[in-house]
């Protein structure tokens, strides 16, 4: 069991030091300041809802931990408003270009490769941990939060995101095809808000939100783009928020130990 676990995180290693997040969007040279503007700009156009629900400035001389911080795209809004930050990943590709990120932003922060199934920091040390987008790609999704737990202080905040098998894309994938962003990675779940309620039960509060509702694609042409573009998402955004709540894409988690 240990052993192919050991070899599924090889794998998941492996495809993340190939496959950088967001690629295909980018118009400038990976590693140069306009890549990291290309990919924050498309984040948080994509991900509008993020910076409503995270202020990422509230933690001034705070220590935040992300797991899986990938290029460091949050981790700079972090650091940028006074946290003392740390960055993992289980990819060395990935370390690279958070540091890079790091150095054109002229910011500090301890970035290094590591596996957030078994972290290389104290009982309560954070204030803050933070895995955006990583639960689902990991080997072992209880493992990665009990850790997460076991490193932060007593009182702090752990957020976190996974994908809703409820979700509005995930049936929108399903019914025209329309493949999902690394459905080829070695591990892809998806959860139902129960089911992560029931992930997070070892903390003391738990708040679940459902978010990230239709934008326009810049990923998709043809007729299916235009179609999903000019008729989907207006039509969509045009129903009550409190109708379709809970077919939000993403499940954004709140939780204190």
């Amino acid at each position: 069991m240990t052993e192919t676990r050991d070899n599924l995180t090889d794998d998941i290693r492996q495809y993340w030091n190939d496959h950088i997040h967001d690629l295909e969007i980018v118009r400038h040279p990976v590693g140069t300041e306009g890549f990291f503007r290309d990919l924050a700009e498309y984040r948080f156009d994509k991900l509008r809802y993020l910076p409503k629900l995270v202020d990422f400035s509230s933690y001034t001389d705070q220590k935040v931990l992300e797991i899986g911080c990938g290029a460091g795209i949050d981790l700079v809004l972090f650091a940028r408003g006074g946290a003392r930050v740390t960055g993992v990943d289980l990819s060395q590709t990935a370390i690279d270009l958070a540091r890079k990120n790091f150095a054109w932003c002229d910011l500090k922060g301890d970035l290094r490769v590591g596996n957030g199934e078994a972290l290389d920091f104290p009982d309560n040390s954070f204030d803050l941990v933070y895995a955006h987008g990583v639960l689902q790609y990991t080997a072992d999704p209880v493992t990665m939060l009990s850790e997460a737990r076991r490193v932060l202080k007593p009182g702090g905040t752990f957020i976190g995101m996974v994908y809703n098998r409820h979700g509005w894309l995930n049936l929108m994938s399903r019914l025209f095809r329309v493949g999902l962003e690394h459905e080829d990675a070695p591990v892809l779940e998806k959860f139902t808000r129960k089911e992560f309620t029931r992930l997070l039960s070892g903390f003391s509060s738990v708040k679940i939100i459902p978010e990230r509702f239709p934008v326009k694609s810049r990923l998709h042409g043809g007729l299916k783009g235009f179609l999903f573009n000019t008729l989907f998402v207006g039509t969509f955004n045009c129903i009550p928020r409190a109708l379709v709540r809970g077919s939000g894409w993403h499940l954004m988690a709140f939780a204190n130990k």
